[in-house]
């Protein structure tokens, strides 16, 4: 009886009616639940490539230990994205891991995954060019790289990977990640600026009294240096505070006013400037307008090494400045202003919606609690 049911369900469509395939999926389903696993594999095995079996059926099978399980979950395509999803909270790793290698995995599916966060299923969906990493799941996963640190290397070869994505991790990255985070997800910002002109215009002459407008133009601004700043500074320009950084060494005072004079925030410059890395001395530099001789001259600044013993450039400050080579002025410039940006911008869904609160209060509330996650996210403070 459990042969001829089994045969029954396999046929093709054009060989029995959905009606009957269904009432005779539910005979068998009742049938399985007295099986042994030996049948119950038969099953599975006979199942793996039918598209018209009933889902119900499937989803029993897929459910089922491994053994069993297998075929269904590396072969069969007529699960969709929910039957996934409820296998992969259901089951075991095993069944993940299966799932994670699947042809096509919808975008709920690698939520489902990327929640659950079992480090060797969540690689092998990141490797699988057939996932389809949704946002949300592409926020769990940057935010898992900063202690898994190989996830990095596979994540930003991800089409779905953001810019703001991209810049969070460059933090946590090796210098190869870092460069092709430089590489791929800096903009020239040009048609920006282009059509953005004429409210530059419009600011300074309202003397820049709009705190929105005020804030949004930070990313867009084509300066390369705080004027303003400049006239206050006890030093005449951005280089003569580095000269004096690099013969009295880099104090918090002067690493703050250098931070002044290139128009970026203290914490800003103080996360490059301890960055251990140093690339982001390159973005500062080339974003500024420092030429590449004062690169050398802040590294020694900061009490780096610039040569090793035998006399030859010190292999991280040769990455460094390969950096500086590497970069467009406007991407640098980018690239430096968002992470200034990025600190105070209340941008997620999130942010959205608790900021529609009551009140003024409330609003000022869900702006700072939005300005402290994105920090955590870009500078992991």
């Amino acid at each position: 009886m459990f042969r001829r049911l089994l045969d029954l369900v396999a046929m093709p469509a054009s060989r029995l009616a959905h009606q009957d395939r269904n009432m005779v999926g539910d005979i068998l389903l009742d049938m399985l639940f007295h099986a042994n696993t030996r049948e119950r594999m038969l099953c599975a095995s006979r199942l793996a490539t039918s598209r018209e079996a009933p889902r119900r059926l499937l989803r029993y099978l897929a459910q089922s230990s491994f053994e069993i399980a297998q075929p269904l979950l590396e072969q069969n395509e007529a699960f969709d994205a929910s039957d996934l999803s409820e296998i992969v909270e259901a089951t075991s790793t095993d069944h993940r891991l299966a799932i994670a290698r699947r042809k096509i995995v919808a975008p709920g599916v690698c939520v489902a995954l990327a929640e659950h966060g079992e480090s060797h299923v969540v690689r092998e969906m990141v490797e699988n060019a057939g996932a389809v990493v949704p946002e949300s799941a592409m926020d769990k996963l940057v935010m898992r790289s900063r202690d898994e640190s190989q996830l990095c290397a596979l994540l930003v070869e991800r089409l779905e990977l953001r810019p703001s994505q991209a810049m969070a991790m460059f933090w946590w990255s090796d210098s190869p990640v870092r460069r092709k985070i430089l590489q791929r997800h800096s903009a020239d910002r040009i048609e920006v600026i282009e059509t953005c002109k004429d409210v530059f215009e419009i600011m300074a002459s309202e003397k820049w009294a709009d705190p929105v407008a005020r804030k949004a133009l930070q990313l867009i601004e084509r300066r390369q240096r705080n004027r303003e700043a400049l006239d206050r500074s006890p030093f005449d320009s951005l280089e003569s505070a580095i000269n004096s950084a690099a013969l009295e060494g880099m104090t918090s005072e002067l690493a703050q006013e250098i931070g002044y004079l290139c128009g970026i925030k203290p914490v800003t410059i103080a996360k490059i400037l301890s960055d251990p890395g140093g690339e982001g001395l390159a973005v500062l530099c080339k974003a500024t307008g420092v030429k590449r001789d004062f690169l050398p001259v802040l590294w020694a600044a900061l009490r780096r090494p610039l040569e090793i013993d035998d006399g030859q450039i010190h292999p991280q400050f040769e990455l460094v400045a390969e950096t500086y080579e590497l970069l467009t002025v406007a991407k640098a410039q980018t690239t430096l202003r968002y992470w200034n940006w990025s600190l105070s911008a209340a941008f997620s869904a999130q942010a959205l919606h608790e900021s529609q609160g009551t009140g003024e209060a409330a609003n000022e509330e869900a702006a700072f609690s939005t300005s402290q996650r994105t920090a955590r996210l870009v500078f992991g403070s």
